[in-house]
């Protein structure tokens, strides 16, 4: 474990590259077939931008800064419609006694299907993007939506998800909490629930968001020019960067991976530590809301756990940092509006010149490319302009502490 002013960093000395029966979830064929589906919903899907930084990457001493950006995607300025739009696709075709892969996006809006099916109320927590993903995909699948969110909840994150159709619901609990709260009462109002971490028993609906994400990884791996040396992939319960890190071990890249979490709610980085999974309770609060989450979910654990090289517990500073950074770009770089919970990356490299020992532990040089994902845009528009034009959290970059 070394330990910085913003953040903290421990090595996962564990890992043992097994685990390839969950590896099979995520390979070409899984990939080809998840992508497939997302290219049927015409008018939807288009590819993000991979970003590069060259500028950056000059300042920073190395070879190469890529961000894959997800700010546009679905026009929801975040990534989670993958996920959310692949799963509910996976549990219609089910319904119908068929194969994910042999529907497609036009079978499945149909008023056919819809009057075969009924009524159904997909429901689930979130701290914001995962669950307007599912309720903008339940509504343009033409069924209902119900969302919970934990206390904390930035109002206007609520107004943009119930503009989706969804009905939601603000509870006085944290986000661990409300996942278990939304489980009793949709087994009580026989809501389905899509949900993006699993427990025992529930791991179908998890395991095909995950899988959902596989997209935005193909799409970024198709730009690169050149393997990546390092990637980073922040985590909430985990299943963003366990399919992240699924995906470069089934191609049989190495890159060095870097799980990133917000000091809150920095279960992964405890559960490294101690060499078992841990969690963290009580209050999550932090400006990275999408990570604001106390536990973690076993699919992304035995993932992660295997084959993850390093943790980083990242106070707000570093994503305010991060999204000053991608704001307000060097030279001729391409500007990347980042909101809290995807800017934490860039705000890590961007302290590099301050902590000049974690970029040696890391071992970033001159030959190093490096990946970062902006999962999310400004969700959170006056909580943007706060931090990137009134200066909110600041953080001297420049003066170094070895």
């Amino acid at each position: 474990m070394k330990q910085f002013m913003q953040l903290e960093l421990v090595k996962n000395n564990n890992a043992k590259g097994a685990v390839k029966p969950v590896l099979k979830n995520f390979d070409e064929q899984v990939m080809k077939r998840v992508r497939g589906f997302h290219k049927s919903m015409w008018g939807y899907y288009k590819p993000t931008r991979l970003v590069e930084l060259k500028e950056l990457a000059e300042w920073f001493g190395v070879k190469g800064i890529f961000v894959k950006d997800e700010s546009s995607r679905f026009g929801l300025k975040a990534f989670k419609g993958l996920g959310g739009s692949y799963a509910i696709a996976a549990y219609l075709a089910e319904r119908l006694g068929k194969n994910v892969e042999d529907v497609d996006f036009d079978y499945l809006t149909s008023e056919a299907v819809r009057e075969k099916l009924g009524e159904i109320t997909f429901a689930t927590t979130t701290d914001g993007n995962h669950g307007r993903g599912i309720a903008w995909a339940a509504r343009v699948f033409g069924f209902k939506s119900v969302v919970y969110m934990p206390k904390g909840t930035v109002k206007e994150r609520a107004v943009i998800i119930a503009n989706e159709g969804a009905a939601v619901k603000i509870t006085d609990l944290n986000y661990d909490d409300t996942v278990r709260m939304l489980a009793r009462d949709a087994a009580a109002n026989g809501w389905i629930v899509m949900q993006d971490t699993s427990w025992e028993g529930y791991t179908q609906v998890p395991l095909a968001i995950m899988q959902g994400y596989t997209t935005l990884v193909d799409e970024a791996l198709e730009e690169l020019p050149e393997p990546a040396t390092h990637v980073f992939a922040q985590a909430g319960v985990g299943s963003f960067a366990a399919a992240v890190q699924a995906v470069f071990v089934n191609k049989g890249q190495k890159p060095v991976f870097t799980i990133l979490e917000a000091a809150k709610a920095n279960c992964f980085y405890r559960s490294f530590q101690n060499n078992k999974m841990e969690s963290v309770g009580g209050d999550l609060s932090t400006i990275m809301a999408g990570l604001a989450c106390g536990e973690i979910s076993p699919l992304a654990w035995d993932i992660l756990y295997n084959y993850s090289d390093y943790v980083v517990s990242c106070r707000d500073e570093v994503t305010a940092l991060g999204m000053r950074i991608l704001g307000n770009p060097l030279g001729n770089d391409q500007k990347v509006i980042a909101g809290e919970s995807g800017a934490v990356g860039a705000g890590v490299i961007g302290m590099l010149d301050k902590y000049h020992n974690l970029k040696t532990e890391l071992g970033l040089n001159k030959d190093s490319i490096i990946l970062l994902f902006n999962t999310e845009g400004d969700t959170y528009a006056d909580g943007y302009r706060d931090i990137v034009w009134g200066g909110q959290l600041p953080f001297d970059y420049r003066r170094r502490e070895e």
